[in-house]
């Protein structure tokens, strides 16, 4: 059978933000984070379906401790809100699961390419804010949701927000491809700088969420529930082992399964391509990661 939420160690006294909480694995995520004992932060653009996602959770965990917080990647200047108000001293573990998949041609509040805007630069801003509270909290972890489809496109260093040429589902694969890039470059400066946090990195498999929403959907006949699909994403935040780097997805074909390691693209791993991209990153977002320069 292998590792199930049932394996999840108790969260007891962790505070835990997941960004796009509000459906899908982003909801099976934070649900069994609180189900376990973590306060949870469901990080949400809209502040109805943030509200109504802590009221359904609540009612399917009596006893969790959970809380919307308006969060949209779309626009650096509620991420900067964000975690310039965020509460506590500590942050325990940050779920970067929120995005938008094959969209068409649009850009962000700032300008930048949605899907490279949304599910690259706006969680690198949004980590790099809240990497003071991650360094203070000792055995923190940051989890990247990306995907399989990473292997569809490499990024274009010379055309991030892909102005050039675009294809809905190239500029998606290559937001993917980025947040691996991110992962493998942010794991290897939180090792240089001795830090005990944990940059790790997940993918769903199929899953039957919103996100397909718009396109041919096979369901259930191929498809595994948000709930298995969130599962390679609470093993990397949760389980024990889970070294900087790594890359989580169902261990089935990549579409089913029990998490385990899962294969990337060589590309993810190209040292001098991930610091490029942070460059980049850092220059476009004004969000600088001092602590670990």
């Amino acid at each position: 059978m292998g590792w199930t939420a049932n394996d999840i160690p108790d969260q007891t006294g962790r505070t835990a933000v997941v960004t796009g909480a509000n459906s899908g694995i982003g909801y099976c995520v934070a649900r069994e984070l609180a189900r376990h004992g973590a306060h949870v932060v469901l990080a949400c653009r809209s502040e109805r379906r943030g509200q109504a996602a802590v009221e359904r959770l609540v009612r399917e965990v009596p006893s969790a401790r959970a809380a919307y917080r308006h969060l949209d990647l779309a626009d650096l200047a509620t991420v900067r809100a964000f975690a310039g108000d965020f509460p506590g001293e500590r942050l325990d573990l940050l779920v970067n699961n929120a995005g938008v998949m094959a969209v068409p041609y649009a850009r962000t509040v700032d300008g930048f390419e949605t899907q490279f805007g949304v599910n690259h630069l706006g969680h690198f801003a949004l980590t790099g804010l809240l990497l003071p509270l991650l360094l203070a909290t000792p055995g923190a972890r940051v989890v990247s949701v990306s995907s399989g489809l990473h292997a569809i496109a490499n990024i274009d260093p010379g055309d991030l927000n892909s102005e050039r040429r675009y294809g809905r589902w190239m500029a998606y694969g290559r937001s993917k491809t980025a947040n691996l890039l991110f992962v493998h470059e942010l794991a290897g400066r939180l090792r240089a700088a001795g830090s005990d946090v944990i940059a790790a990195a997940a993918h769903p498999g199929y899953a039957d969420t919103n996100l397909q929403k718009g396109f041919v959907r096979l369901g259930n006949l191929v498809a595994q529930s948000p709930r298995a699909g969130a599962l390679p994403t609470l093993y990397a935040a949760t389980a024990a082992g889970v070294r900087g780097d790594a890359f989580l997805g169902p261990r089935f074909l990549a579409f089913g399964g029990a998490p385990g390691l899962s294969w990337r693209a060589p590309w993810t791993r190209n040292d001098v391509a991930a610091e490029r991209l942070w460059a980049a990153s850092e220059q476009l977002t004004g969000v600088r990661y001092e602590a670990l320069d």
